[in-house]
């Protein structure tokens, strides 16, 4: 047995190291991932996986790609039926996912808001 495998016997963790890269890694339940927010450049976060990826699919599917886009409470209404019941039980904290996925689609330049008041999303054409 390696010092590695002993290191994982006696921690518990949710990383494995699979290969002398670190960066090369084996999620488990816990999976994370790393978002930005376009107010606070640089900055990233660790959030839940599988909760970001759904709330970021549901998203892009209502959001259109033509100017002046959508007020926000009308993306979170039309997404909200689509949005997984185990992740988002009767839509519970999809308001916070939604303000998370948003800000961070917007500073990887994949949706963008309007110039003017009240915030409108579109999404940004490929």
């Amino acid at each position: 047995m390696t010092r590695a495998d002993n290191l994982a016997l006696a921690v518990p963790v949710r990383y494995v190291r699979i290969s002398a890269a670190p960066e090369v890694l084996v999620m488990g339940p816990g999976d994370k991932i790393e978002i930005s927010n376009i107010n606070t450049p640089g900055r990233t976060e660790r959030v839940d996986r599988a909760k970001y990826e759904a709330m970021r699919e549901s998203l892009l599917a209502v959001l259109p790609e033509e100017a002046p886009g959508q007020l926000v409470a009308e993306a979170k209404s039309a997404l909200l039926p689509g949005l997984p019941e185990a992740l988002f039980p009767g839509g519970k904290t999809a308001g916070w996912w939604l303000k998370a996925v948003q800000l961070d689609l917007e500073a990887k330049g994949i949706i963008a808001r309007a110039k003017a008041k009240p915030v409108r999303l579109r999404r940004v054409a490929e």
